[in-house]
C-alpha cells in the first residue's frame, strides 16, 4: 500500500473510532422511543410534567395530552366548574381521544397510564396501538372489583354523585383516597396544584362493557405496578388484574412498591418508580 493511501486509511479509521466513542443521548435500544402518558381521574396532564422531563432527559420523545375539556390549569378548571361542562365527558370520549392522538403521532408508542389511565392503556394495547404498556395503579377493567373497605370508601362518592353536574372531591376524601401517609402540607399542596372537577359519568361508564379487555388475546409487553398503601386501587386488585392475562407468549409483569399511595406519580420518591419503569422498558427490546 502506498504511503498516502495508508495515511488516508489510518485517518479514516481513527475518525470512526472517535465517532464510536462519543456519548449519544438516546435510549439503550439505539433509537429514540416515543412515550404517551395518560392521566387518570381528578387530575389533568400537569401530573406528568416531571415524568416528561425525566424521560426526555434520557432521549425519549414524550406526549402528555389532557382529556377533552381538561386542557386548562387545575385552578381555572375549579374556578370555571359551573361552566366547564366537565359532567358531559364520557369514557368513550376519552378512549377515542387517545386513539386519535396515537394515530396522529404515528407508529406504536409506549403507553404509560396512571389509575383510569392504566385502564385506558390496557384497552389501547388490546387494540394493538402500543409497543408496550405500563399500568401504574391501574383502574380495573370490566369484571374486576374489590370489596376492600378502602376501595369502597374511596370510589363510592363519585359513583353515587349526580351525573348532571361535575363532582369536586372534598379535601378529606383526597387525603384518604390519594395522599394517605403524606404530611398535611404535602396533602394540601397536591390538592391545590392538581385536583380538578370530575365527570361522575366516566366512573359509571368504567363499570360497563366499554372497559372489557380480551385477556386471552396476544399483546405487547405489559407492566402492572401497585402500591402497598394505595386505598383507591388496592394492590390486591392490581395483582388480580395482572393475573387475568392468559397468553403465555406475551410478556405480562407485576411489581409491588412498598409504602406507595395512589398519588405515587407525584409523591416524594416518584423517581424510583420511573427508574424501574425505564429499566423494564429497556428490557423489552422495543423496535
Amino acid at each position: 500500500m502506498k504511503t498516502k493511501q495508508f495515511v488516508l486509511v489510518a485517518v479514516l479509521a481513527l475518525a470512526q473510532v472517535a465517532a464510536w466513542s462519543q456519548p449519544v443521548d438516546r435510549p439503550s435500544s439505539g433509537h429514540v422511543k416515543t412515550i404517551v402518558f395518560i392521566h387518570g381521574l381528578f387530575v389533568t396532564n400537569n401530573c406528568w410534567d416531571e415524568w416528561k422531563k425525566y424521560f426526555e432527559e434520557r432521549g425519549y420523545t414524550c406526549y402528555a395530552s389532557a382529556y377533552p375539556l381538561k386542557n386548562e390549569s387545575p385552578l381555572n378548571l375549579r374556578k370555571n366548574i359551573a361552566t366547564g361542562k366537565i359532567e358531559t365527558l364520557r369514557f368513550q370520549n376519552i378512549l377515542e381521544f387517545y386513539e386519535s392522538e396515537i394515530k396522529k403521532i404515528g407508529g406504536k408508542p409506549i403507553l404509560i397510564g396512571h389509575s383510569l389511565g392504566g385502564n385506558l392503556v390496557q384497552l389501547l394495547i388490546n387494540k394493538g396501538l402500543g409497543s408496550a404498556g405500563v399500568c401504574i395503579h391501574s383502574g380495573p377493567p370490566k369484571g374486576l372489583i374489590s370489596f376492600k373497605h378502602s376501595f369502597l370508601k374511596s370510589n363510592l362518592p363519585l359513583l353515587r354523585a349526580s351525573t348532571k353536574k361535575p363532582y369536586l372531591m372534598p379535601y378529606k376524601n383526597w387525603q384518604y383516597a390519594f395522599t394517605n401517609g403524606m404530611t398535611l402540607s404535602e396533602q394540601q399542596a397536591t390538592y391545590d396544584n392538581y385536583l380538578v372537577p370530575e365527570s361522575p359519568q366516566i366512573a359509571k361508564d368504567a363499570t360497563t362493557k366499554i372497559t372489557k379487555v380480551d385477556f386471552r388475546k396476544p399483546h405487547a409487553p405489559l407492566l402492572f405496578t401497585a402500591g402497598s398503601t394505595d386505598h383507591i386501587i388496592p394492590a390486591s386488585l392490581n395483582k388480580r388484574n395482572y393475573k387475568k392475562y392468559k397468553d403465555k407468549n406475551s410478556v405480562t409483569d407485576f411489581h409491588l412498591f412498598q409504602n406507595r399511595n395512589h398519588f405515587v406519580i407525584g409523591a416524594a420518591g416518584w423517581q424510583e418508580v420511573a427508574a424501574y419503569i425505564e429499566q423494564w422498558i429497556n428490557k423489552q427490546n422495543i423496535q
